[in-house]
């Protein structure tokens, strides 16, 4: 197999692995250009599938890797720094194995079976990825291939019976069958057929998965200060628009992540104020407190719901921690990216359970904070609860003129498709936002330069998704896919070690055999 001119070079080949492995960054928001998600793999899997060898393969993927995590989280550079590039460098080597199996069912001239096979085991490679890299510890499931179809009407009906792991599944298979069409002109018919099955299976999907059972709505709103000096700063503004929203007849009254910097319980007059404002809207304010807790060690970030009598009981501490942003892995080996970023000085400390709270006018809602919204599995289990309502407080500040902020905002989109039922996104500077329970937008955004309040209509909706009866089915069935391939491989081994390598006349009858062969020596 001849590497083309044009990345003959190895400094040459390596820039453009690079490029080709950010490409699908554009997908996300802000560039939003969704729909190149199903070409943007392409450049990349034509440059394994022309390595050399499968040892080569594996680098262009973890070279590939490093540049789509760098590219995905580029605007953590002005606080992580260093750090920045060492997680992905860390994360990238999850593409390794991938590109490795992309290589060994791709280059050359594979046949019409080897591609066919293809189609199931490189996606379900991509998905292992994705559910590794979605452990909390590595940093959580932010940049999932699927999630960047959260504005399209068909993928969010997809997301309701397999969640965004269905979508990823998806576009992944549609990269590898359009690769095929571009480099394998002797095995196009199967990847022609894949294609034809995705259009077909998502129409049947679209035709057959269940709506939401919309049953009446509820008036929400969403409290956003903007950029504040100082927490004392940022209570007298949520205070001022708080107060803005009297009369309007609302269910519930959301702020923001960390939209109150001290322990209520050690500040009653800043919740006999908030208790006030509940008395004016005649609505429970679910507010989020980033402090040090009087009944307990150490600083928590906590959702606490407060009505017209005070806090109401109902609270819920977060679980899931951004790394370096709210605790270093491994302090005693880590503890000084403090010093070379703005990495936390102090753990924060974990909740143990989810909970669903009572509003105070029959709705049950189900928060979650900040980069929590990205865990499917959370608002999943919020569904199974009972909740109604999708809540997620977040404060993406520090990030303020970059594209956190419209990426964290659309993750809401899926959420709410996957489960049936509204999400609320609301934010201390933007951007706030409010989908429907199948991931429609309700009302407009609050962008990063707005200080306001908004009034949402939200629909509410009854019955049960797919996803959230059967839950990560397509990571399972991806497992499943790459065990099979895998017993079937052992299996070729041992016969292939029991009878050994064809005759040669046999090879020359059969000439695909021959760079099968060639290929399984190479890899």
């Amino acid at each position: 197999m001849r590497t083309p001119d044009w990345v003959a070079s190895p400094w040459r080949r390596r820039s453009a692995v690079v490029v080709a492995g950010a490409l699908p960054v554009l997908a996300f928001p802000a560039p939003g250009l969704w729909w190149s998600a199903y070409g943007a793999l392409v450049p990349w899997i034509l440059l394994i599938r022309t390595a050399p060898t499968g040892r080569r393969a594996a680098y262009d993927g973890w070279l590939g890797g490093f540049a789509f995590m760098l590219a995905m989280h580029h605007w953590l550079l002005p606080n992580l720094h260093v750090f920045t590039f060492l997680i992905a460098g860390l994360l990238g080597a999850l593409w390794a194995p991938w590109a490795w199996l992309a290589h060994r069912f791709l280059a050359g001239s594979p046949s019409p079976g080897r591609v066919s096979a293809a189609l199931l085991v490189v996606p379900s490679g991509w998905l292992m990825i994705e559910l590794v890299r979605s452990w909390q510890g590595l940093g959580g499931p932010w940049g999932l291939l699927g999630s960047s179809q959260w504005q399209v009407e068909a993928a969010l009906r997809l997301a309701s019976v397999g969640g965004v792991w269905l979508l990823s599944f998806l576009v992944v298979a549609v990269n590898v069958a359009l690769t095929v069409l571009i480099a394998v002109r002797t095995s196009r018919a199967p990847a022609l057929a894949g294609l034809v099955t995705a259009v077909v299976a998502t129409s049947a999907v679209w035709w057959w998965a269940p709506r939401p059972d919309v049953r009446g709505e509820v008036r929400i709103a969403v409290v956003q200060p903007g950029v504040t000096d100082g927490p004392d700063a940022r209570f007298a503004r949520e205070e001022a628009l708080t107060r803005r929203l009297a009369g309007q007849d609302l269910d519930l009254i959301v702020w923001g992540e960390s939209s109150v910097g001290h322990d209520l319980a050690d500040r009653p007059d800043l919740s006999d104020r908030i208790a006030a404002l509940a008395r004016a809207t005649d609505t429970d304010i679910l507010v989020n407190v980033d402090a040090r807790r009087s009944d307990r060690p150490g600083i928590y970030k906590s959702s606490v719901l407060v009505g017209p009598d005070g806090p109401t009981g109902d609270r819920y501490d977060k679980m899931r921690l951004v790394p370096f942003g709210e605790y270093i892995p491994m302090r005693s080996l880590l503890g000084w990216a403090t010093s070379v970023g703005e990495a936390a000085g102090e753990d924060r400390r974990r909740g143990t359970e989810q909970v669903v709270f009572d509003s105070g006018k029959g709705l049950r809602i189900g928060p979650m904070v900040c980069f929590e919204s990205a865990f499917p599995d959370m608002s999943r289990h919020l569904a199974l609860d009972g909740a109604e309502l999708l809540l997620a407080q977040s404060a993406t500040s520090t990030f303020q003129q970059s594209w956190a902020p419209e990426q964290h905002a659309s993750l809401a989109a899926l959420r709410a498709a996957e489960t049936g039922r509204p999400m609320v996104h609301a934010t201390l500077t933007g951007v706030s936002a409010v989908y429907g329970p199948s991931g429609e937008q309700v009302g407009p955004w609050l962008g990063t330069d707005a200080s306001a309040s908004a009034v949402y209509e939200v629909p509410l909706a009854g019955g049960t998704t797919p996803y959230v009866r059967f839950g990560e089915w397509p990571v399972r069935a991806a497992l499943l896919v790459l065990v099979a391939w895998g017993a079937f491989e052992g299996v070729r081994a041992l016969r292939l070690r029991r009878t050994g390598p064809r005759p040669l006349a046999a090879q020359a009858a059969d000439p695909s055999s021959t760079s099968r062969t060639t290929r399984s020596h190479s890899s």
